[in-house]
């Protein structure tokens, strides 16, 4: 696939420090080893190495949905891939489909929510928090995926506006507030999932979810580690990203409709 001016690459460096810009005539980045001319990366295809004024080379690579995410301009804690994997997953997100993100945060889940339901479906995005409403909308918007999700600013317990979605997903410090609004905005069957980062966060939550008629329940806590492989010394990576946050699961059930004497 050939460059264009206005794509967005992720370049990498020899030693794998990597950037997520955007190419256009007359660009210049800065990095530790020297400034390379992004106009330059226009006609080439992705995969292809460029040089810095330092002679040192780097590769254009085409960013992934997971680049995407952990490059995003942050004012809060974001939904690391591994997670956001498991919820696209778990709550069968695709194609046409709509799902309501509470807690918008950064907007790296609204990333791979809208990934997952483009072309045809919507992510509806609420946040508390103008400022980080905002920053969540430019940070969608600079990955490609702004016509696929709408930000509202309201609190979780005043409810949402849509109706017969097929799936909520809740990142709120005290999820059990979004989720009468989110069996109200459910259509049947549908799915939910909620993060949280505590024990009795994930208690109260399952509560709440049982007591409003959600079956189905399931937490679970998703731990990734890196291998540094090299021949005859392979290892585990001494570092990782471990605890991020229980994952909890659950769908709609009808309630049975009373018979009239």
């Amino acid at each position: 696939m050939v460059i264009k001016s206005g794509d967005s690459v992720l370049v990498m460096s020899p030693d794998e420090k990597t950037y997520l810009v955007t190419v256009a005539d007359g660009k210049r980045m800065g990095t530790h080893l020297g400034d390379i001319d992004l106009g330059k990366a226009i006609g080439l295809e992705y995969g292809s190495t460029i040089e810095t004024n330092l002679l040192h080379t780097y590769v254009l690579l085409e960013p992934t949905i997971e680049d995407r995410m952990m490059k995003v301009k942050r004012f809060t804690q974001i939904i690391y891939p591994k997670d956001a994997a498991l919820i696209v997953l778990k709550t069968g997100l695709g194609a046409g489909m709509r799902v309501i993100e509470c807690g918008s945060g950064s907007g790296s889940l609204t990333i791979a929510l809208a990934n997952a339901v483009a072309p045809a479906g919507k992510v509806y995005a609420y946040d508390r928090s103008e400022k980080f409403m905002e920053n969540a909308r430019k940070n969608v918007e600079n990955a490609g995926f702004g016509e696929f999700a709408e930000f509202k600013l309201r609190e979780a317990q005043e409810g949402f506006d849509e109706e017969g979605v097929d799936a909520v997903v809740l990142d709120l410090p005290s999820p059990w507030d979004g989720i009468a609004s989110a069996a109200r905005a459910l259509r049947g069957g549908g799915r939910i999932a909620s993060l949280s980062p505590t024990y009795n966060q994930v208690e109260r939550c399952v509560e709440v979810l049982a007591e409003e008629g959600f079956v189905f329940l399931e937490t679970v806590e998703v731990l990734v580690r890196n291998i540094r492989v090299s021949t005859g010394k392979t290892r585990p990576m001494d570092r990782m990203v471990s605890h991020t946050g229980f994952l909890t699961f659950g769908r709609k059930a009808l309630k049975k409709k009373s018979s009239g004497n």
